[in-house]
């Protein structure tokens, strides 16, 4: 490596920050222009209207921060609004399931788009590259066409059950983005099809040539107001002009003598410190990797921190989260007892349901300079809404809001939901040692944690630590992917627990990784989300 590394789940995107550090630009730079692309080549997955975390360690400028750009709920909701629509809650927790997928496709599901303004704050608070040149890609890509991928295919055709509204229906209910994804004889294109998306392309060049701020306060937004008022939509425009991204100072934790470093909530770094507070009182490389000791003591710890998230996780802003509680050592060791003496945890669920979806992405890049940028975002679940003329699709991450008001995750103006989104830094002494972060809805604290116990508990490089089969355990269910053995699944079941195959051998989360070794860094990606690792 001469001037960096960049890891995410598209190649595109991942070659677009790679030219970046080629041009001399830092790891802020090459982060904006992989995420840009991602926007063009995996538009369910994020966008310009989605939200996120970015974490920046930048030890040149003594900056370590995060910037938190959570989406936010539209000043005009009432927390009684959907009371009366719940069908049930995702299995996982993660969302309701309401009556005519009111908060989860269309105008409806909509909340602030955040990433836009988030990425500008990033370029030029910290970035040495101007925003119309780190466009340029991703106006490429959505001009000439992105290739539909094994992962964009999957999504595309695909079934989270449970009640959640069928992929399909996010591609074709709106006109506008019927117009881009949807195929005259009526099918959505196919694996190694090319989709092109014009309108995308002319926007991004409005943005570059007129400023972010077009987007919010200017032309585009006018067009993004008129389309919400058009078919009831929640946002406004004093919604979009009283858009802020928030500094966050990093939430800090310690494990096996590292010290780690991820987002305060309404993210889900206080999940991955609970968990591995938890599992610091077992020697975990004795039991043996994925052996059923071990998939039963973490799915224990996973329980845990679900029923405290569950209960006690939400915006700081309207909530009062516990935090040294829930990242407190003795606490640790309450929990660890617990699971010692036999304990089983219980995960509640109002008339449990499906999981939900993975909609996100990530991108980890590190530079010559020693800069690292762990970057998570996403678009909740796509809402499938377009507005005509500008290509991109909204976020729809109303729908993880609690429609029971009281709750620690109830509606209310201005308020952002939980997201398991933790883009984390692992330090030895004051040297970053392992940059992690996933998309994958819930299963993101799940993959992201395992991925450090595979680094650090068994040695792996970052290409290992997120390519070893993986599990979930946010129910009462362990989800386990189908390279973990069925001997080992038969010996979860002898011990009462109930265990669910997948189908994929890459599943829970699409982890993406850089660790610096002595003879500097390597990167892994999830081979389930089609990326790669590149160097320059």
């Amino acid at each position: 490596m001469t001037h960096g590394i960049v890891s995410a789940p598209q190649p595109e995107a991942v070659e677009a920050g790679a030219d970046a550090l080629g041009k001399g630009g830092n790891a802020v730079d090459a982060a904006i222009a992989c995420g840009l692309v991602q926007t063009a080549v995996d538009p369910q997955m994020c966008g310009i209207a989605g939200f996120g975390c970015m974490h920046l360690f930048l030890p040149g400028s003594g900056e370590h921060l995060l910037l938190d750009f959570q989406g936010r709920a539209p000043g005009g909701v009432r927390p009684d609004m959907w009371e009366d629509l719940i069908v049930k809650e995702a299995e996982d927790g993660f969302g309701f399931i309401l009556k005519d997928y009111v908060n989860d496709v269309g105008y409806g599901a909509i909340t602030t788009p955040m990433t836009l303004r988030a990425f500008d704050i990033a370029l030029k608070r910290f970035g040495t590259m101007k925003m119309a040149d780190l466009l340029e890609p991703a106006i490429h890509y959505a001009e000439n066409g992105m290739i539909v991928r094994p992962h964009v295919n999957y999504f595309w055709n695909s079934d989270e059950g449970g009640g959640k509204a069928p992929h399909s229906m996010r591609l074709t209910e709106n006109a506008a983005a019927r117009k881009v994804y949807v195929k005259e004889d009526g099918n959505l294109h196919g694996l190694g099809e090319i989709v092109r998306n014009p309108d995308m392309a002319e926007t991004y060049r409005r943005i570059a040539r007129d400023g972010v701020d077009d987007f919010y306060s200017g032309a585009i937004a006018r067009e993004i107001i008129a389309d919400m008022e058009s078919n009831g939509g929640l946002i406004t425009a004093q919604d979009l002009e009283s858009i802020e991204i928030d500094d966050m100072e990093p939430l800090w934790g310690e494990y096996r003598g590292l010290r780690i470093s991820t987002n305060r909530p309404p993210g889900g770094g206080v999940m991955v410190i609970e968990m591995l507070n938890i599992l610091e009182n077992f020697d975990l490389q004795a039991m043996g990797h994925n052996s059923p000791d071990y998939i039963a003591t973490v799915s224990e710890a996973m329980k845990i921190a679900t029923v405290d998230k569950d209960v006690h996780v939400g915006d700081p802003r309207f909530v009062d989260v516990p935090l040294d509680r829930l990242t407190s050592k003795e606490y640790a060791r309450e929990c660890a007892a617990r699971i010692k003496s036999g304990e089983k945890a219980h995960v509640p669920r109002y008339n449990p349901g499906g999981a939900e979806s993975k909609d996100t992405t990530h991108v980890s890049t590190a530079d010559e300079h020693g800069n690292c940028v762990a970057l998570t975002h996403t678009l909740g679940m796509p809402s499938g809404v377009v507005t005509d003329g500008l290509g991109f699709m909204y976020n729809g991450a109303m729908a993880v809001f609690d429609p029971r008001p009281g709750r620690t995750g109830s509606l209310a103006p201005g308020k952002a939901r939980f997201s398991a989104m933790c883009p984390s830094i692992l330090f030895r002494g004051d040297e970053p040692f392992f940059v992690v972060g996933a998309p994958g809805a819930t299963f993101i604290t799940m993959g992201v944690l395992q991925a450090i116990l595979n680094a650090v508990d068994f040695g792996m490089n970052a290409q290992e630590a997120v390519m070893a089969p993986r599990f979930s355990t946010t129910s009462d269910t362990i989800d386990i992917s189908n390279r973990i053995t069925r001997a080992t699944q038969a010996e979860l079941e002898r011990r009462g627990y109930a265990v669910r195959r997948s189908p994929l051998s890459y599943h829970f989360a699409g982890v993406h990784a850089l660790r610096k070794t002595d003879a500097g860094w390597d990167g892994g990606a999830d081979p389930g989300r089609d990326g790669m690792a590149m160097s320059v």
